[in-house]
């Protein structure tokens, strides 16, 4: 598991060179919870990049659970998925949008361009509605939070009843 990238990784390149096509400037791993792939300070919001193996993409074919050792691996994955959802608790108590984007998203000819256009559509979209204090008018987590962010980068509508 060493030879596991954490950062860099082929699908956050791509996001990341989608997005600064589309003119959105970002930082890199801040020093926030869960350290967020990408950073958008201007929209006080936070991309993570996840991979479906490791994060357990519902629905996903590559989120499989391995055959051997089925005990630790069920183990590691509901460690992951419970810190990242108190990561993005932490993050959405401090005020910033998360988004998550999914590799299998990501992957592929022409799909890291259309999952950054949906990114910024919702950041400008929610940028236009700013007050005069620089504040967007919706809540820091409204549409951005659990498998609603999912739909609203995928397209498709995973929300849980």
């Amino acid at each position: 598991m060493s030879r596991i990238r954490g950062r860099d990784t082929a699908p956050e390149l791509a996001l990341r060179k989608a997005l600064h096509a589309l003119g959105l400037r970002y930082r890199l791993h801040a020093k926030l919870p869960g350290k967020p792939d990408i950073v958008l300070p201007r929209f006080r919001a936070v991309v993570f990049v996840h991979g479906c193996f490791w994060h357990r993409h519902e629905g996903c074919k590559v989120a499989s659970t391995p055959k051997s050792n089925t005990a630790f691996w069920t183990g590691k994955f509901e460690r992951n998925v419970e810190r990242d959802a108190r990561n993005t608790a932490l993050l959405e108590a401090d005020g910033w949008r998360v988004l998550v984007a999914w590799e299998c998203e990501l992957t592929g000819k022409g799909k890291a361009g259309a999952v950054a256009a949906r990114i910024a559509a919702s950041l400008r979209g929610e940028a236009a509605g700013e007050g005069a204090q620089g504040r967007a008018s919706a809540p820091a987590g409204e549409g951005f939070i659990g498998d609603g962010l999912h739909a609203s980068l995928a397209g498709e509508d995973r929300s849980k009843p």
